[in-house]
């Protein structure tokens, strides 16, 4: 069973605030549009959100996430990615999301579901030369997962195994395009409607 885990729990402070709930051309917000095209990929998924964020909370939920709650969601995104696999200790493996980046495509975050599925211990997808998201860990690195804080997440654990580190090719660099401001917002608008 891989674990989609949906990181939602940012403060968007370069954006203004509320930046996941920002809609996007189709009028579901980023987070939806994340949460939505990462729900094919794995057998379970968890949406992180901060304290007190219902809103969001409900529109993930609506999308068939399971909510959890990062009570310490302020010490940086390692923490709420901690929190999130808590939740689902269990997994065969999970699968890292991030919901400010609603371009991410289905059929990527599918290859590295599978990649992990087919044994796979640490799986990133590449483009264009650069590394991208979701990011994958098999049940090897629990103790690592759940140890994480701060707002590096994941980054130390690729540096620290990165001979486990098995990349999948994938097609765009450009659906990596995370939302911070604005005018990231415009960008990933104009992208989702050539998609």
């Amino acid at each position: 069973m891989v674990v989609g885990i949906l990181l939602a729990a940012g403060a968007g402070q370069r954006f203004g605030g509320g930046k996941l709930l920002a809609e996007m051309a189709n009028g579901q917000c980023i987070a939806e549009v994340a949460c939505r095209a990462l729900i094919p990929a794995v057998d379970r998924l968890i949406a992180v959100v901060r304290r007190g964020d219902e809103a969001l909370a409900a529109r993930l939920a609506a999308c068939g996430a399971e909510i959890c709650v990062a009570v310490d969601a302020q010490r940086g995104m390692g923490a709420s990615l901690a929190a999130g696999v808590a939740q689902a200790p269990d997994g065969d493996g999970w699968l890292i999301a991030l919901g400010d980046m609603p371009l991410v495509a289905s059929t990527d975050s599918t290859r590295v579901a599978d990649a992990l599925r087919g044994g796979a211990l640490i799986v990133v997808p590449v483009a264009d030369g650069r590394r991208g998201h979701p990011v994958g860990f098999a049940p090897r690195f629990l103790p690592d997962l759940l140890a994480l804080s701060g707002d590096a997440g994941a980054r130390a654990l690729l540096s620290k195994y990165s001979a486990e580190v098995v990349e999948i090719p994938v097609g765009d660099a450009r659906r990596w395009c995370d939302v911070d401001t604005s005018d990231d917002l415009a960008v990933a608008r104009a992208l989702f409607k050539q998609s």
